[in-house]
């Protein structure tokens, strides 16, 4: 966000109103582009967050691209965003992890109303059924997220790098 900020001309402000003026510059380039532009943003927010086992980020490794985000209009202003990502293995012991990550860095970054549903690609995985199950189920999401283990490694992610 700084890089544009500083390409935008906000190099002066405050690091909160940088943020601030960058949400709102995003919010209003979102109507301008469409579901194109919704693509980009989302695969921007995904693209660095990191492998749990390797130091590679997601992007880096194959598991998700541009190309395996797809969004469409529901309502006014409200998108349908579908995430199909790539294990690197078909029997990625991690692929819940994974979209467990998507999932918390998506509903922490998306600036717009959304449904968010993340599926791992078809054929990809031995039990990617159970998994898209697990990770589309909130309650399940919810409680993954409170096992404080989980949480952090969860935490390390999708943690933005310096």
């Amino acid at each position: 966000i700084l890089l544009r900020c500083f390409a935008l001309g906000w190099a002066d402000l405050k690091p909160l109103a940088v943020l601030t003026v960058a949400y709102v510059h995003q919010r209003v380039c979102l109507g301008s582009y469409g579901c194109d532009g919704i693509v980009k943003v989302t695969a921007d927010i995904i693209r660095t967050i990191r492998d749990p086992e390797k130091p590679n980020t997601l992007e880096e490794l194959d598991v998700v691209t541009e190309s395996c985000v797809q969004v469409d209009e529901i309502g006014e202003e409200e998108y349908l965003v579908v995430i199909r990502f790539t294990p690197t293995v078909p029997h990625c012991s991690l692929a819940t992890l994974i979209g467990l990550c998507l999932r918390i860095k998506l509903q922490r970054c998306l600036p717009f109303r959304h449904k968010l549903e993340i599926y791992i690609s078809e054929g990809t995985h031995s039990t990617e059924e159970d998994i898209n199950k697990q990770i589309n189920d909130k309650e399940r999401v919810a409680a993954a997220m409170e096992n404080p283990n989980l949480r952090e490694i969860v935490e390390q992610c999708v943690t933005e790098p310096d």
